[in-house]
Protein backbone atom coordinates (compact mmCIF):
# COMPACT_ATOMS: atom_id res chain seq x y z
CA UNK A 1 0.00 0.00 0.00
CA UNK A 2 2.92 2.66 0.87
CA UNK A 3 4.33 2.28 -3.01
CA UNK A 4 1.10 2.46 -4.57
CA UNK A 5 0.63 5.96 -2.79
CA UNK A 6 4.72 6.91 -2.75
CA UNK A 7 3.99 6.01 -6.83
CA UNK A 8 0.79 8.29 -6.93
CA UNK A 9 2.52 10.95 -4.95
CA UNK A 10 5.72 10.41 -7.95
CA UNK A 11 3.68 10.78 -10.51
CA UNK A 12 1.42 13.90 -9.11
CA UNK A 13 4.43 16.09 -8.43
CA UNK A 14 5.86 15.22 -12.02
CA UNK A 15 2.75 16.02 -13.19
CA UNK A 16 2.64 19.25 -11.23
CA UNK A 17 6.75 19.84 -12.91
CA UNK A 18 5.98 19.62 -16.19
CA UNK A 19 2.70 21.69 -16.74
CA UNK A 20 4.86 24.48 -14.90
CA UNK A 21 7.78 23.80 -17.16
CA UNK A 22 6.46 25.77 -20.24
CA UNK A 23 9.06 28.72 -21.73
CA UNK A 24 7.96 31.47 -24.32
CA UNK A 25 10.19 33.16 -26.80
CA UNK A 26 9.15 36.42 -27.68
CA UNK A 27 10.93 38.04 -30.64
CA UNK A 28 10.42 41.53 -30.95
CA UNK A 29 10.96 43.72 -34.02
CA UNK A 30 10.12 47.04 -35.65
CA UNK A 31 12.27 49.17 -32.98
CA UNK A 32 13.35 52.19 -34.60
CA UNK A 33 16.62 52.78 -32.80
CA UNK A 34 18.88 50.23 -30.13
CA UNK A 35 18.52 52.84 -27.40
CA UNK A 36 17.15 52.17 -24.23
CA UNK A 37 15.47 48.80 -23.62
CA UNK A 38 12.73 46.48 -24.51
CA UNK A 39 9.85 46.40 -21.13
CA UNK A 40 7.84 43.20 -21.43
CA UNK A 41 4.73 42.83 -19.49
CA UNK A 42 2.90 39.10 -19.38
CA UNK A 43 -0.54 39.24 -18.50
CA UNK A 44 -3.09 36.31 -17.58
CA UNK A 45 -6.34 38.19 -17.81
CA UNK A 46 -7.71 41.61 -19.19
CA UNK A 47 -7.00 43.25 -15.48
CA UNK A 48 -4.65 46.29 -16.64
CA UNK A 49 -3.62 44.72 -20.01
CA UNK A 50 -1.87 46.29 -22.10
CA UNK A 51 -1.16 49.66 -20.35
CA UNK A 52 -0.59 48.75 -16.11
CA UNK A 53 2.57 47.37 -15.33
CA UNK A 54 1.44 46.42 -12.17
CA UNK A 55 -0.94 43.96 -12.84
CA UNK A 56 1.23 41.74 -15.02
CA UNK A 57 1.92 38.61 -13.71
CA UNK A 58 5.94 38.33 -15.10
CA UNK A 59 7.80 41.23 -16.21
CA UNK A 60 11.29 41.14 -18.10
CA UNK A 61 14.17 43.30 -19.63
CA UNK A 62 15.53 43.06 -22.69
CA UNK A 63 18.62 44.65 -24.73
CA UNK A 64 17.74 45.70 -28.20
CA UNK A 65 20.10 45.37 -30.97
CA UNK A 66 19.85 46.37 -34.35
CA UNK A 67 16.16 46.67 -34.30
CA UNK A 68 15.61 43.74 -32.63
CA UNK A 69 14.68 42.33 -29.10
CA UNK A 70 14.51 38.61 -28.02
CA UNK A 71 13.18 37.51 -24.32
CA UNK A 72 12.64 34.78 -23.69
CA UNK A 73 9.79 33.37 -20.35
CA UNK A 74 10.40 30.65 -18.63
CA UNK A 75 8.33 28.22 -16.03
CA UNK A 76 5.31 29.66 -17.12
CA UNK A 77 2.13 27.15 -16.21
CA UNK A 78 -0.44 26.22 -18.96
CA UNK A 79 -3.12 29.09 -19.12
CA UNK A 80 -4.52 32.35 -21.46
CA UNK A 81 -1.60 34.90 -21.72
CA UNK A 82 -1.44 38.06 -23.69
CA UNK A 83 1.70 40.05 -23.63
CA UNK A 84 2.72 43.58 -24.18
CA UNK A 85 5.60 45.34 -24.85
CA UNK A 86 7.16 48.55 -24.74
CA UNK A 87 10.58 50.57 -25.90
CA UNK A 88 11.50 52.05 -23.39
CA UNK A 89 13.85 54.73 -25.47
CA UNK A 90 14.85 57.22 -22.63
CA UNK A 91 15.67 54.04 -20.17
CA UNK A 92 13.15 55.70 -17.30
CA UNK A 93 11.14 52.38 -16.87
CA UNK A 94 7.89 52.88 -18.18
CA UNK A 95 5.79 54.00 -20.99
CA UNK A 96 5.92 58.31 -22.11
CA UNK A 97 2.88 59.63 -23.31
CA UNK A 98 1.54 63.01 -24.42
CA UNK A 99 -1.30 65.06 -22.72
CA UNK A 100 -4.05 63.32 -24.39
CA UNK A 101 -2.35 59.82 -23.13
CA UNK A 102 -1.16 58.92 -26.61
CA UNK A 103 2.19 56.87 -26.77
CA UNK A 104 5.09 58.76 -27.32
CA UNK A 105 7.23 55.53 -27.16
CA UNK A 106 6.74 52.18 -29.31
CA UNK A 107 4.16 49.77 -28.08
CA UNK A 108 3.20 46.45 -29.12
CA UNK A 109 1.27 43.39 -27.95
CA UNK A 110 0.46 39.55 -29.09
CA UNK A 111 -1.03 38.07 -31.89
CA UNK A 112 0.49 42.11 -33.17
CA UNK A 113 -3.54 42.67 -32.54
CA UNK A 114 -5.15 46.19 -33.26
CA UNK A 115 -6.63 48.43 -31.00
CA UNK A 116 -10.08 50.98 -32.11
CA UNK A 117 -9.70 54.32 -30.76
CA UNK A 118 -7.65 52.90 -27.75
CA UNK A 119 -5.10 50.12 -27.25
CA UNK A 120 -5.73 46.39 -28.14
CA UNK A 121 -8.21 43.77 -26.43
CA UNK A 122 -6.98 41.39 -24.19
CA UNK A 123 -9.32 39.15 -25.97
CA UNK A 124 -7.75 40.02 -29.35
CA UNK A 125 -4.01 39.77 -28.11
CA UNK A 126 -4.27 36.62 -25.69
CA UNK A 127 -2.66 32.93 -26.80
CA UNK A 128 -3.44 29.66 -25.21
CA UNK A 129 0.14 28.22 -23.29
CA UNK A 130 -0.43 24.46 -23.32
CA UNK A 131 2.78 23.02 -25.17
CA UNK A 132 6.75 23.02 -23.81
CA UNK A 133 7.73 25.62 -26.26
CA UNK A 134 5.60 28.90 -27.45
CA UNK A 135 7.32 31.59 -30.19
CA UNK A 136 5.30 35.05 -30.41
CA UNK A 137 6.82 37.53 -32.59
CA UNK A 138 5.54 41.17 -32.26
CA UNK A 139 6.20 44.08 -34.23
CA UNK A 140 6.45 47.58 -32.34
CA UNK A 141 4.98 50.12 -33.57
CA UNK A 142 5.43 53.86 -33.39
CA UNK A 143 1.66 56.30 -33.11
Amino acid sequence: MKIKILCFLLSFISIIAYSQNRKITVNVSGFKSDKGKCLLYLYNNKKGFPTDADKAIHTSIGKILNGKSCIILNNIADGDYAISVIHDENDNGKLDKNFIGMPKEGVGVSNNAKGSFGPPSFKDSKFQLNKELLISNITIKYL
